[in-house]
């Protein structure tokens, strides 16, 4: 993607201790922006980033149902692949 001057994008970012599973809420109408970038073991000295559109991340979220109410998480196979991991380029370079 080639970046135009002053074009801007709403970017999404997800922060994780460690290889855990991203809450996304009750609704995956929540889900916005241009990019979503989930960034895991970010403590350690080798963290991770996964650069993900948000229509991956609907299409990958897990529906999970406890006691009656419903949630939403993206798990860590879905967010940690090759496709996805360190690809900055999907953003674009500015």
């Amino acid at each position: 993607m080639r970046l135009m001057p002053n074009m801007a994008f709403a970017i999404q970012v997800k922060a994780l201790s460690k290889r855990n599973p991203v809450p996304l809420g009750t609704s995956l109408e929540k889900v916005m922006g241009d990019f979503w970038v989930v960034v895991n073991k970010v403590t350690s000295s080798a963290p991770s980033a996964f650069i993900m559109l948000p229509a991956e991340v609907k299409e990958l979220a897990h529906r999970g149902e406890k006691e009656g109410r419903v949630s939403f998480w993206l798990q860590p196979t879905s967010y940690d692949q090759e496709s996805f991991k360190e690809k900055w380029e999907r953003i674009g370079h500015g």
